[in-house]
């Protein structure tokens, strides 16, 4: 993530790396920010002023099952901002005149086209490598797009839902992989254009070559987007939509 922290307005050091610590995970409250840092409470709070200061970090009472209300820290829509955004408003309103002139499948061509190219240009190193390192290469492909995306190990059994569980027998005792992407370079255009997020998952699936199962959608109301890569895994989680 260094390339992400290098980028965010000039900000170094500890207060670059809250903003990234409460964009993974947000909201977040002091105490859950020190644990993560090996930091006391009290020696964040002086940054998390500076920042909120700043218009970047605000914080609002969180009810959390049983007990008082905590503060918890997130990110305004200036702090947000500091996060790639790869010209969205440009090509937001040149998607807009494009689907006004020819229609949706004009749009889709030109969402399609920068993934093609990632694709034809990544396919031929990334098809050489086992899956447990084309995951984590994606993630830093992703990355360098903007998307601050991260190849994360889960246990398998982790991954199912609450209620939902498979016979022992069906899980691999390896961990599995997931592709977890923090910020959407493109969020203003998946909001207007949601095939915007069907291309992406085609291409990335593309990359990686394995099914591909979302376990989290930004546009759904999660903190990030998610995808579970292990391909034994996919093809039981699909057998059971």
């Amino acid at each position: 993530m260094e390339d992400v922290v290098g980028a965010l307005g000039g900000f170094r050091g500890v207060r670059a790396e809250l903003l990234v610590a409460l964009k993974k995970a947000q909201p977040l409250t002091a105490q859950e920010l020190g644990g993560q840092f090996g930091l006391t409470a009290n020696a964040l709070r002086r940054h998390l002023k500076a920042l909120e200061e700043d218009g970047l970090v605000r914080y609002q009472r969180d009810v959390r099952g049983v007990g008082a209300p905590v503060y918890a820290f997130s990110l305004t829509p200036a702090g947000e901002a500091l996060f790639p955004r790869s010209y969205v408003h440009v090509l937001a309103t040149a998607l807009d005149a494009l689907r006004a002139q020819t229609g949706d499948q004009a749009v889709e061509a030109v969402l399609e086209a920068e993934w093609r190219r990632l694709a034809e240009e990544a396919g031929p190193v990334l098809e050489a490598l086992p899956l447990d390192e084309r995951v984590p290469l994606v993630a830093e492909l992703l990355t360098a797009k903007g998307y601050m995306a991260e190849a994360v190990r889960v246990e398998p059994a982790a991954m199912l839902d609450e209620g939902n569980a498979l016979a022992a027998g069906e899980l691999e005792a390896t961990p599995t992989l997931t592709l977890r992407i923090h910020n959407c370079a493109v969020r203003e255009i998946a909001e207007r254009f949601p095939e915007a997020c069907t291309v992406e998952a085609k291409f990335v699936e593309r990359l990686l070559g394995v099914p591909l199962v979302r376990s989290a959608h930004r546009l759904g109301g999660c903190g990030h987007c998610e995808y579970g890569v292990s391909g034994h895994l996919a093809t039981v989680k699909q057998e059971q939509a």
